[in-house]
């Protein structure tokens, strides 16, 4: 055998975490989020960069500075070692698209054995969106309150309708897989949730999007700022540095503002009517380009005045 000696290996934990095992964050009307378990941290991160047995540097400045080395470059798999478990209660059409991040272990509240949570998600009269004219799975603006009072009345009534229904056939001995068909889709689920740290941070980057739908954002702001940030606190700097608060440009976006830049704007303009960006109708206004759009909002970030809005 062997004489090699190893030193021993205790387990990493976070003190500021543990604080909060088994605590619910409340999310909507009757939604929350709750840390069951977890495994690793920013030192486990490190640890695994430097393919370490040890706690890596005893300086936390080294240590950041990797992790945003890491994160910076996109260099995945150091951040595949922490793992969190989380236990979530949401509404179904919510966790629809949350199902969609095929990168988690996932286990969910079955109406098939159990009878269905007795909660739905409910809207105030102020927060019924207006469909977005310019994209077609979003919402822009909100309907006036006299219209909100309408349809939240109308919500209640059919929750009230549809889970009475329900209850009626759990009473006469219909099969829950059955009698649970006509629940809508505001019927809060519940499922535990385990992902490592690299797929977390993927799936709030999209989530935590401004454009994500509103229900989804919110879940996903109390996991970054409530959890993540308190798991793994440099890890979530880079985050917000690097991913939630960076902008990625195209070379033709670089292109374009490099021209604009220099004051050539003969070629930028040239450039942008090239890739489509600059067509018209009848009224000469722009046609929508949603690749233009977003160019420019990312240059009004910059304070860069386009031509073409001059």
């Amino acid at each position: 055998m062997s004489n090699q000696k190893f030193e021993k290996i205790e387990a990493i934990k976070v003190t500021e975490l543990d604080k909060i095992l088994g605590k619910p964050f409340p999310v909507l009307n009757d939604g929350f989020v709750r840390v069951i378990d977890y495994m690793g941290t920013d030192e486990s991160i490190v640890q695994a960069a430097r393919v370490s047995y040890g706690k890596g540097t005893k300086q936390v400045q080294q240590d950041r500075g990797l992790i945003r080395y890491l994160m910076r470059h996109r260099h995945t798999t150091p951040f595949e070692m922490c793992e969190i478990k989380l236990h979530l209660r949401v509404p179904m059409d919510c966790w629809r698209q949350w199902i969609r991040h095929r990168t988690a272990n996932i286990n969910e509240y079955s109406t098939r054995y159990s009878i269905a949570i007795d909660a739905a998600q409910t809207t105030a009269k102020n927060e019924w969106r207006i469909q977005s004219k310019s994209n077609k799975q979003g919402s822009e603006g909100f309907a006036d309150e006299k219209l909100g009072e309408e349809l939240t009345l109308e919500e209640l009534k059919l929750h009230d309708l549809s889970r009475n229904i329900y209850n009626k056939r759990i009473d006469l001995g219909i099969a829950r897989e059955q009698a649970r068909k006509d629940l809508p889709l505001a019927t809060y689920t519940e499922a535990y949730w385990k992902i490592d740290l690299h797929n977390l941070l993927h799936f709030l980057e999209l989530r935590m999007d401004k454009h994500a739908q509103y229900e989804i954002r919110k879940y996903s702001e109390t996991i970054g700022y409530e959890i993540v940030k308190r798991w793994a606190p440099l890890a979530w700097e880079a985050f917000e540095d690097y991913r939630l608060g960076s902008r990625e440009f195209s070379k033709l976006e670089l292109d374009v503002l490099s021209s604009i830049i220099k004051n050539d704007t003969e070629t930028g303009l040239k450039l942008a009517e090239r890739a489509g960006w600059l067509e018209t109708r009848k009224d000469g206004s722009l046609k929508q380009n949603l690749e233009r759009i977003e160019f420019e909002e990312k240059a009004y970030r910059l304070s860069v005045k386009l031509p073409w809005r001059v």
